[in-house]
């Protein structure tokens, strides 16, 4: 079933690092990227509540595309 799900992407600028969400809408489950000025890559899981999507908006967060957060993911960015 994890396969049909469409994830949403967010991301913000933060003093000179960058933070990518992905939200698993269904699980309210994600990942959180946070790729320092240094190009360094940390990651984190995430378990969230039903208002995380109005909690990302309301905190500055823009939607993102998934090729962005993939590449960063998998170190090729």
């Amino acid at each position: 079933m994890s396969s049909n799900i469409v994830h949403q992407y967010f991301k913000k600028e933060i003093e000179g690092s960058k933070i990518i969400v992905k939200v698993n809408p269904i699980q309210l489950k994600g990942t959180e990227l946070t790729i320092l000025s240094n190009g360094e890559v940390e990651s984190r899981d995430l378990e969230f509540d039903e208002a995380i999507l109005e909690d990302l908006t309301t905190d500055g967060f823009e939607q993102a595309s998934p090729l962005e957060f993939n590449l960063y993911q998998a170190g090729l960015a």
